[in-house]
């Protein structure tokens, strides 16, 4: 049995209303299909019970770091919290990220709702993982071409991706350290 996005997002939707701890309409279908793009192993384009397991396991820990800054059960934290959390997740990041992370998932009072946080979370997972797979000597350093560039937004990062360029440009390479390439990818994800 295998579940799509759609499917998906109905999923979360009935097993987070039986959770109190967090009041929340559930996921986005965006969040979904990010989801689906960082779980993904066997390339079908949905989720199997394996590869859902491993996402919920994810989920409950990224919930309980969530659960641990909204202190006044909002269901909401602040960008300042998201810092904490995203440290606490693993994820070390320098200021011009977390300002980056501010200005792409907070609302207009600077607060992050829990879809938004983990959709956030999955992002940068996929990021990491993008990153970490292309630095194949971990000297903190990736050369890309525009194509791989593209790929790994897409597939790695679940960010959709256009273009077309000239056989010219899919030859020029570039370097990458992990915060240039989460931020390009972070302002290729636009709202």
């Amino acid at each position: 049995m295998q579940i799509c996005a759609n499917e998906l997002k109905t999923v979360m939707k009935n097993v987070l209303s039986k959770h109190n701890e967090i009041k929340t309409e559930g996921f986005s279908l965006e969040t979904c299909r990010s989801m689906i793009a960082l779980m993904d192993t066997d390339g079908s384009g949905k989720l199997n019970f394996q590869e859902f397991k491993h996402l919920w396991k994810k989920i409950k820990a990224w919930q309980l770091i969530f659960i641990q800054y909204d202190q006044d059960k909002s269901s909401s934290i602040s960008s300042f919290q998201m810092r904490n959390a995203v440290n606490d997740a693993g994820f070390h990041l320098n200021n011009q990220l977390y300002d980056i992370i501010a200005m792409r998932y907070a609302d207009e009072h600077l607060n992050i709702d829990f879809d938004s946080y983990i959709c956030c979370f999955v992002r940068l997972e996929g990021m990491f993982r993008a990153f970490n797979a292309f630095d194949k000597d971990g000297d903190g350093i990736i050369k890309l071409n525009v194509l791989q560039v593209s790929f790994c937004f897409a597939f790695y990062c679940c960010i959709p991706t256009v273009g077309s360029q000239t056989n010219t440009y899919w030859e020029y390479k570039t370097d990458f350290n992990m915060t240039l390439f989460i931020t390009a990818a972070f302002r290729l994800d636009v709202k």
